[in-house]
């Protein structure tokens, strides 16, 4: 009975709680059915104003991003219209550069069309003198034929000559008086020819010399390094002289101190070892740390930074002269002549010298010109190394040119340069020509007084050495030599012949740079006195 009651009490709990739970479960349902819609109608509202604002800023984004792509447009126009007009007057320019090359070509193909037409002009004129010269000759063996006639008809009248030894004799007087004709006429071929070549000739030397100028240094084979003072040489020398020693035994020079004031002198026929022992000794001067050891390591240390400027040296001068392919070591031994002289002369610079002067000379006769201008740059390379192996420097020359893999014609043009083997190309005549220009040119070498001198008395007593020879004079510093011959024993004709064999005798007795004039004079004097 008490469990049915309980059951019924709790199923009407049970009952009520259902009651009351449905109506709230009614409420919380349309609750969140509006505001789920009221959500979802905001969503939406903010989403459509979400979209405004994106599509907003997405015009305004493009709309910039046109902007600027018209921007980037316009620029890229204006750079291309830059480089475009750029190129465009580059290439007018470069057009420009051509046309006036092209010009400057013409100029110089008209000028050797108008000396080929001179040239011809002169051709014609000679042909035309020979051709009167033909007629005139012809009209005087006409009149001698006539003439013989004449004589045949007037020797047989009056002697008792047979006609064949008229004939005979009057054939052996006109030969006599041809040849005399011919040499008359020789003389006067021969002496148009040597103007004519003279003064070609002096006008490509000229030419070639006033387009080359190149300073010379004196000949020397010792330095002076001056000191701040006289208690500087003490140091130098050292206790027992172990600083002197060390230094001559670092550089290889011999070092004098003596009387003369504030300097010390270097004494060496490599001028390279002199150079380095000078700047050794300036460097520890100005350091003041004078001891053996400080003295090795300074002139291991310039010698290092003379290996460097001997090369840098060498390939200024390739350069310079516009070679290409010549050997390191050429080039190193190149450089060495920097700091060579003879008879004054830098050789390095007599070597550029002569490449300028044979390659302009080349240019001037058609020959190869960057033959003659790498012939002419190495033709003293010998010159670098000669204190060190015998030989003159020719040979020594040569040999460095076949051990570093010149061709034969350079080899040839080095060997030839002083006359040791017979020239057998143009272009060695020409390196040959170059060389002795550049030596003989004013200016360019001097030589002592004493042999100065020497040579002086020794062109005045080969030219006296002669028959018929009265006195000499040297002039123009040895480049000229006036013979006065005794007229009564010299006539007119012979002395063409004494100065021819002057000449000669001068060429193989004596050595000379350039060329030595000779002039033999024969003037007679007649005295009379009125009383």
């Amino acid at each position: 009975m008490l469990g049915s009651q309980l059951l019924i009490s709790a199923l009407s709990d049970g009952l009520i709680v259902v009651v009351t739970l449905i109506p709230a479960l009614i409420v919380g349902g349309l609750a969140g059915f509006f505001g789920y819609r009221f959500l979802l109608k905001k969503k939406q509202s903010d989403a459509e104003t979400e979209y405004a604002r994106v599509l907003e800023e997405a015009r305004l984004e493009a709309k910039t991003l046109r902007k600027d792509a018209l921007l980037e447009a316009k620029e890229e126009q204006l750079r291309l219209r830059n480089e475009l007009e750029k190129e465009s007057k580059d290439r007018r320019a470069e057009l420009q550069r051509q046309e006036s090359r092209i010009n400057q070509k013409e100029d110089a193909i008209n000028k050797k069309e108008d000396a080929l037409d001179r040239k011809l002009e002169n051709v014609d004129r000679t042909r035309k003198d020979l051709e009167n010269r033909e007629q005139k000759i012809k009209a005087v063996e006409e009149e001698l034929k006539q003439h013989s006639e004449k004589m045949m008809q007037e020797l047989e009248r009056v002697g008792e000559m047979s006609r064949e030894e008229a004939k005979d004799q009057i054939i052996a007087a006109m030969q006599e008086e041809a040849k005399r004709d011919a040499l008359v006429t020789i003389k006067e071929i021969e002496r148009e020819a040597r103007e004519e070549g003279e003064r070609k000739a002096q006008n490509i030397v000229a030419l070639a010399i006033q387009r080359c100028a190149v300073d010379q240094a004196s000949e020397a084979t010792v330095s002076t390094v001056e000191l701040p003072g006289e208690e500087m040489k003490g140091r130098i020398i050292g206790r027992v002289g172990r600083n002197i020693k060390a230094l001559e035994s670092a550089t290889g020079v011999d070092i004098i101190i003596d009387d003369t004031p504030d300097v010390v002198t270097l004494s060496s026929f490599d001028p390279v070892r002199r150079e380095i022992a000078r700047l050794t000794l300036q460097k520890l001067i100005a350091d003041g740390r004078i001891h053996p050891g400080r003295i090795e390591e300074v002139a291991d240390r310039v010698r290092r930074d003379m290996d460097a400027t001997i090369k840098e040296a060498g390939e200024s001068a390739v350069f310079d002269a516009g070679i290409y392919g010549i050997h390191p070591e050429l080039v190193k031994l190149l450089g060495r002549l920097k700091y060579r002289t003879s008879y004054g002369q830098n050789v390095l610079k007599h070597s550029l010298e002569v490449s300028y002067i044979a390659g302009l000379l080349a240019g001037e006769l058609g020959a190869d010109e960057k033959l003659c201008k790498r012939a002419g740059l190495l033709h003293d390379i010998g010159k670098s190394i000669d204190h060190e192996y015998e030989g003159t420097h020719v040979q020594i020359g040569v040999e460095l040119a076949r051990k570093y893999k010149e061709s034969e014609k350079v080899i040839h043009c080095i060997a030839a340069h002083h006359g040791d083997v017979e020239a057998n190309s143009v272009e060695a005549v020409l390196v040959q020509a170059a060389d002795a220009i550049s030596g003989a040119r004013p200016g360019a070498r001097r030589e002592s007084l004493e042999f100065y001198v020497k040579r002086l008395e020794k062109l005045e007593s080969l030219a006296n050495s002669f028959a018929g020879v009265e006195q000499s004079f040297a002039i123009q510093a040895g480049r000229e030599i006036r013979v006065i011959v005794k007229p009564d024993e010299v006539d007119d004709e012979h002395t063409e012949y004494l100065a021819r064999d002057i000449a000669k005798k001068l060429e193989n007795e004596l050595e000379y740079p350039g060329q030595i004039k000779v002039n033999v004079i024969r003037e007679v004097r007649k005295v009379e006195y009125a009383k």
